[in-house]
């Protein structure tokens, strides 16, 4: 069975991220015969782009708005591929299609190099914590393959790159329109020592950065059935590993029991690791409810109502202090107030100005907010699942901000 990998492209606008993704599809033989009948632009040529511009404003702008997912496999790898936005209005969009991934394909233009959304999009994701970022230098046929001005782009990045949390960064020059170096190899950039892109993809395991030291069990659902005193606790594992035998404490209340039974549907199991759905059972009656998270009893953790995070902001609506939210935390979602903004990111030096009044849409900050009930929130550098949050207009039920714990 091979492993998911889950793949976010982000870049300037008309940087080929469609294209790509249309090469990918189409190399890889993931097409399907009825697709090819729309794929002819309107010069008769092959345009891989419409495989994910499905959105009619999108074909009418050129640009990509909404987040278009598509899936392919090889023999090596099955894939989800998010395409998203790349222009700066819909910076939101991409905070939404790049929160899963394993991998952010940041595409360079070739002829413009490094610009300021390039910078914003790798500094998105380095602050989602994806652990891989490959920067795909495209159309590098228009710059005749030069290996000076790959070398060029490669420096400009390297300047801010150790800004970035990213756990490896890789550079590959390519051409998604022609196909250089996309799935094959490119005759045309022999200089190139490197793998094409799809290989180097295939090469990444996503198991590797997994959290599976800290046991967090977000409760989903409770099971009870009636006459023979069944209860058991339904959810997805976040991180960590549980085990029959286990002993594990209850958030928020802090209760503590013993694991009985790890199961599923084909009934039980040894052990369960992230992102497995299980139904675990406890030896005490244990009063836990949904939003509540087992941990294991000697997990140095606490839960706390006070929270310092980096947010994007999504909305017209500026955040300022003082307002009110949903914040929605694993399984759970709670009240929420601002206390404060402490700073905004410059995405130009990808620095942290002073504490602005407010953030307007596309803003990227650090606030510290107060809940009504206490969560149990990890540093999103350690723990991507229990980390994360979004926050919740309770008037319009909008989405409003990402945000990632950071202390």
């Amino acid at each position: 069975m091979s492993t998911l990998l889950r793949l976010a492209t982000a870049g300037s606008v008309d940087d080929g991220k469609s294209t790509l993704i249309g090469r990918l599809l189409h190399d890889s033989k993931a097409i399907l015969a009825d697709q090819y009948a729309d794929l002819n632009g309107r010069d008769g040529e092959l345009d891989l782009s419409r495989l994910t511009d499905g959105l009619r404003a999108e074909r009418e702008q050129g640009i990509t708005i909404d987040v278009a997912y598509r899936y392919f496999a090889t023999p090596a790898r099955d894939f989800i591929l998010a395409d998203t936005p790349g222009h700066v209005q819909y910076t939101r969009n991409m905070v939404t299609g790049a929160s899963t991934a394993d991998v952010a394909i940041v595409l360079v233009d070739a002829r413009h190099g490094v610009v300021e959304q390039t910078k914003r999009h790798a500094f998105i994701a380095s602050l989602l914590g994806i652990p891989h970022l490959v920067v795909a230098v495209n159309k590098m046929d228009l710059v005749e393959y030069s290996e000076e001005r790959f070398d060029e782009i490669v420096r400009d990045f390297c300047a801010f790159r150790e800004k970035l949390t990213a756990r490896d960064v890789t550079y590959i020059p390519i051409s998604a329109l022609v196909g250089d170096n996309v799935v094959d190899p490119s005759e045309r950039m022999a200089w190139y020592a490197g793998q094409p892109l799809l290989q180097h993809l295939e090469a990444i395991d996503p198991a590797d950065d997994r959290n599976l030291e800290d046991l967090r069990f977000p409760v989903q659902l409770v099971i009870r059935s009636e006459g023979n005193d069944y209860r058991g606790y339904a959810g997805q594992v976040a991180s960590g590993v549980i085990r029959p035998g286990d002993r594990v404490r209850v958030l928020p209340s802090g209760v503590e029991s013993t694991v009985a039974a790890v199961e599923t549907l084909d009934g039980p199991m040894e052990e369960a690791f992230p992102p497995q759905s299980v139904t675990v059972r406890l030896e005490d009656d244990v009063d836990a409810s949904r939003g509540d998270v087992i941990v294991h009893a000697s997990d140095e953790t606490s839960v706390r109502r006070e929270l310092v995070a980096d947010v994007c902001w999504f909305s017209e609506r500026p955040l300022r202090p003082g307002a009110r939210y949903l914040l929605k935390h694993l399984t759970h979602t709670a009240e929420a107030i601002v206390d404060g903004i402490d700073d905004v990111v410059d995405v130009e030096t990808l620095g942290r100005g002073p504490a602005p009044e407010e953030l307007a849409l596309n803003d990227i900050g650090r606030v510290r907010l107060r809940t009504r009930r206490p969560l149990l929130a990890d540093p999103y550098a350690r723990n991507r699942s229990t980390g994360a949050f979004i926050l919740i207009d309770s008037a319009s039920n909008d989405t409003v901000a990402g945000g990632m714990i950071t202390g």
